[in-house]
């Protein structure tokens, strides 16, 4: 069997297709990081570059969270422990905070991992 030219052209050409496609799909889409916020009322999603103050309903009440800073935290909940509050301020992308009594979640989506392992890495 003979390797012809336009069977090597072809060959090449499927394999550029693939090799943009992949970076097309896994190079990631930027820097940019986004706030996602679950309820049991729906879902919000905010950029994490504003400042401001939401309030996100839940059966118990009203769970205010605060974007600051290129970061975003629970500021008041109706729960009774409160862990939520304590958990502070989350920045990076896959940090996570909830208040599971009121039904409310926080997660940082979006942006490029920055290459750092913590706990929750493993």
């Amino acid at each position: 069997m003979k390797f012809r030219f336009l069977d090597g052209a072809v060959f090449a050409l499927a394999a550029g297709i693939t090799v943009l496609a992949a970076l097309r799909i896994y190079g990631g889409g930027g820097d940019r990081t986004y706030l996602r916020v679950d309820g049991r009322s729906g879902s919000w999603v905010y950029p994490l570059d504003r400042t401001e103050q939401v309030e996100i309903p839940g059966p118990l009440g009203v769970t205010v969270v605060e974007l600051s800073g290129g970061g975003a935290r629970v500021l008041s909940s109706p729960c009774t422990n409160k862990t939520c509050i304590a958990s502070g301020t989350i920045r990076r992308r896959g940090q996570w905070a909830a208040c599971l009594p009121n039904g409310v979640s926080l997660a940082i989506e979006g942006g490029r991992a920055d290459g750092n392992l913590d706990a929750a890495s493993f």
